[in-house]
């Protein structure tokens, strides 16, 4: 059975975390790094994928340097989308090679290890065709609780997901979600009633990541 490493950084500014990942990626790729999972929270944060434009962010950006919300260009796929310390962001970082080569196999299966979080909270998550994420319904409308983009290089992945456990609505309001001005976004909080510590979520995270992606946990 392949093993995983999952190690939750807690609070950590963007940049520092991008830059691990992005060591980490060229040890994996070179065989000198074994696969691993970051948890982690991020202060205020916007960043635009490859496909990503300009007028996805809908506020100036004198608005975001008075409010201390940086913007990152990066590799991943998708559009913008927007961190805070309400979400618990996910970067995995493995080898797909002994796995299973294939883009979209890796990308439900981490839908999947979010639908099945949500469960535990009694909260329902879906699967919208052509929309990578997670959506919960509700008053007849979806609405996004995770977001997820991902890049592979070599069948290596970094970048990974983010999910709403507290209400980010504030840092949403900044952007168009995935690019797209009709999405509305929820959390799990706004879905329960209940500020669930995000250590505690983070918890049932990594159990259903390591065993729907068949790992074993390395110690």
């Amino acid at each position: 059975m392949p093993r995983c490493e999952i190690v939750d950084l807690g609070l950590q500014p963007y940049q520092m975390v991008l830059d691990l990942q992005r060591s980490l990626l060229t040890q994996l790729k070179e065989g000198q790094a074994g696969n691993i999972l970051i948890l982690c929270s991020h202060p205020p944060v916007i960043t635009i994928g490859k496909s990503g434009k300009a007028s996805s962010i809908k506020a100036q950006r004198e608005i975001l340097a008075q409010r201390g919300v940086d913007v990152f260009e990066v590799e991943r796929g998708g559009d913008a989308t927007y961190h805070g310390p309400g979400q618990i962001v996910g970067y995995p970082l493995l080898d797909l090679n002994p796995l299973r080569r294939d883009v979209g196999w890796y990308v439900r299966t981490l839908e999947e290890v979010l639908i099945a979080t949500l469960a535990n909270y009694r909260v329902t998550g879906a699967r919208i065709p052509g929309k990578p994420g997670v959506w919960v319904e509700r008053d007849g409308e979806s609405r996004k609780i995770c977001s997820i983009g991902v890049k592979l290089s070599r069948w290596c992945t970094m970048h990974g997901f983010s999910l709403n456990v507290l209400s980010c609505q504030d840092g949403f309001q900044l952007i168009d979600p995935c690019g797209m001005p009709e999405v509305s976004t929820t959390s799990l909080e706004e879905e329960t009633c209940v500020g669930y510590p995000l250590g505690d979520v983070a918890l049932s995270l990594s159990r259903h990541f390591l065993e729907l992606f068949a790992f074993d946990r390395e110690e």
